[in-house]
């Protein structure tokens, strides 16, 4: 379940918080769960849709804000960022959150010509990994260029042996996200040098566990998608190396949040209408985002004695992702406070 991509030893409030927490939307299905949290003067009703990928993160901010806002209703979905955009250029929704900028031959036009106006603020970063098989023991690294060979659109890799002559005679079975998705777009654009060019020669997803289970039942299988979902799977896949010319990488936090895994390592965006932060709701769930963690956020594994954290940052590493450095953080704070003071006047 998206919403449960935590690292070992949180503990079990938080993690309660981080299930039930977030009103409706992606955790709306779950059984059992009664929220009480904290009241405020703020109410209303606070729509996100958009990336699939960054739904996870999405969904633990939301939670965090609706424990401490338990009047306002914050429902998650996670149609995809290219139909989460169809429905935030039409204003049917507050927030769009996205794996990619919004695309500004369809999407900008299509806001245009409905008169919606947008702030976009950088949330967290991403590294798109690359999966294989468990059972492969000869592949650990590829090179971009390597990789461009097995997904270019004019392909004739079809055995690992293709990649490499020492490598076996293996049939090479490729998984990936499908084109309707950002991840899709961003590694087309990263490996093959223009967003979606891609061979046809690969089963698509819009969900990434059902790459991630492709990869785990065949041996020459290779996939991509979120570095997340491989946190949340580890047992189930294994992670390929990256080698752009200075070593080979793979995502962690470290390396993302060091940018040095590339040319994979990602930035994921909130979108928030800018009608929509004249709302109080919506300002203060945007706002929320750059507020400081409490003490109790503090209990967990992947924050270290004396670090400071706002809870874009928090969510993003209690679900796998990677936390923005501080000085992108801060870029994103003052393009927030800009919006919300033109909002305002």
């Amino acid at each position: 379940m998206d919403a449960e991509r935590r690292t070992e030893g949180d503990d079990g409030i938080t993690r309660r918080r981080l299930l039930c927490g977030a009103a409706g939307g992606a955790l709306a299905g779950l059984a059992g769960c009664i929220v009480h949290g904290e009241e405020s003067d703020i109410s209303g009703t606070v729509h996100v849709d958009g990336s699939n990928t960054v739904l996870p993160h999405a969904a633990a901010v939301a939670g965090e804000f609706g424990w401490r806002n338990n009047q306002v209703d914050v429902p998650v979905r996670g149609s995809g960022t290219g139909a989460g955009f169809q429905q935030f250029c039409i204003g049917s929704t507050d927030v769009q959150n996205a794996s990619r900028p919004i695309d500004e031959e369809n999407e900008v036009p299509l806001c245009e010509e409905h008169d919606v106006e947008w702030v976009n603020i950088e949330i967290a970063l991403d590294g798109i990994a690359v999966y294989k098989n468990p059972e492969n023991d000869w592949c650990d690294c590829l090179t971009v260029e390597e990789l461009n060979r097995i997904w270019d659109p004019e392909t004739t890799v079809e055995t690992w042996s293709d990649v490499r002559a020492e490598w076996p005679d293996v049939e090479l079975v490729r998984y990936g996200r499908d084109r309707a998705s950002g991840t899709f777009d961003y590694f087309t654009e990263q490996i093959n040098g223009a967003a979606g060019a891609m061979t046809s020669d690969y089963s698509p997803s819009a969900d990434t566990n059902v790459i991630i289970r492709g990869v785990e039942g065949n041996l020459g299988a290779i996939g991509f998608g979120g570095a997340s979902y491989y946190h949340e799977n580890p047992d189930t896949v294994e992670l390929v190396g990256v080698d752009d010319g200075t070593g080979c990488v793979r995502p962690t936090t470290g390396t993302v949040e060091g940018e040095s895994y590339t040319p994979l390592t990602r930035p994921l965006f909130a979108y928030f209408r800018r009608d929509s932060l004249a709302r109080e709701e919506v300002r203060a769930y945007a706002e929320f985002y750059f507020e400081a963690i409490d003490d109790q956020a503090r209990e967990v594994d992947f924050v270290t004695d004396g670090e400071t954290l706002a809870w874009t940052q928090w969510g993003a590493r209690a679900v796998g992702f990677y936390g923005l450095p501080d000085d992108r953080l801060e870029e994103s704070r003052a393009t927030l406070e800009a919006a919300l003071s033109e909002v305002s006047e």
